[in-house]
């Protein structure tokens, strides 16, 4: 039986790795030409950003080992600028935010445009990139951040830096408050539950049924950022995405949802 198990989560991943690389080379025509089209009144590229997160929703529904939920999409208010915080277990947690279809830049690591036809999209979306390590990479990184959210958009990131591969939320970096006292914008913490199992580190299979569940919180509004030092609201946001991340997992466990 359990090699019977591993015989179709290679099948089912094989089939679906397929399925994005056909999809991803046709997102990336239409990219190119909405690129072209819009370039000179769509400097956010939000109709390239919306496409792109419409393909990795694609990409997420029809994957048929994975049950995922999303809960509290209506707390993000329309044309309002965030610092989106959430937690990172997964090469899935980019692909799984996208269904949030929230305007926002995504804040990955540089390599990722060194991938064909991902790295392309990336670059052409003007998503942010950071080289892990480099400390002018990370102050150049803050700077896009700004950027980006000077011209209008939201901005998302992972306050952990790496991805937990036990599960357990590793302490935030403040990064991600100084960035949001600065531009005097709310931080919207994200809990994304199931990701770390459905899809385990260095690998490109996933093995059996995995819910997945993602939660949008109430807003930290700027008010309250104000009030504390960074370090002190980033332990607070971790705390807060923690307890709600052990909360989806008992709910699941009790098969409450």
């Amino acid at each position: 039986m359990y090699f019977f198990k591993i015989i179709i989560g290679l099948f089912i991943s094989l089939i679906m790795l397929v399925v994005i690389f056909s999809t991803s080379i046709i997102t990336f025509l239409l990219s190119l030409i909405i690129w072209c089209l819009t370039f000179p009144f769509d400097k956010n590229r939000i109709l390239l950003h919306r496409l792109t997160c419409y393909c990795l929703a694609l990409w997420a529904y029809i994957m048929p080992t994975w049950r995922i939920r999303v809960e509290g999409r209506e707390k993000i208010k329309k044309g309002e600028r965030y610092l989106i915080i959430a937690n990172h277990q997964s090469q899935l947690d980019i692909m799984l935010s996208a269904l949030l279809f929230a305007d926002f830049k995504w804040v990955s690591k540089a390599e990722i445009l060194k991938v064909p036809i991902l790295g392309w999209q990336m670059a052409l979306n003007k998503y942010i990139t950071v080289k892990r390590g480099y400390v002018n990479s990370i102050s150049q990184m803050m700077t896009d951040c700004e950027n980006a959210i000077e011209s209008g958009s939201s901005v998302l990131l992972f306050p952990e830096g790496l991805r937990s591969e036990s599960g357990e939320i590793k302490k935030f970096r403040p990064g991600a408050f100084i960035l949001a006292e600065k531009q005097k914008v709310p931080v919207l913490p994200i809990v994304i539950y199931g990701t770390k199992d459905a899809l385990p580190k260095n690998s490109f299979v996933s093995f059996g049924i995995h819910r997945i569940h993602i939660k949008v919180l109430d807003e930290i509004p700027y008010s309250e950022i104000f009030e504390n030092s960074p370090e002190e609201n980033s332990e607070k946001a971790r705390l807060l995405i923690e307890k709600h991340y052990k909360l989806i997992q008992k709910r699941i466990e009790l098969d409450l949802y």
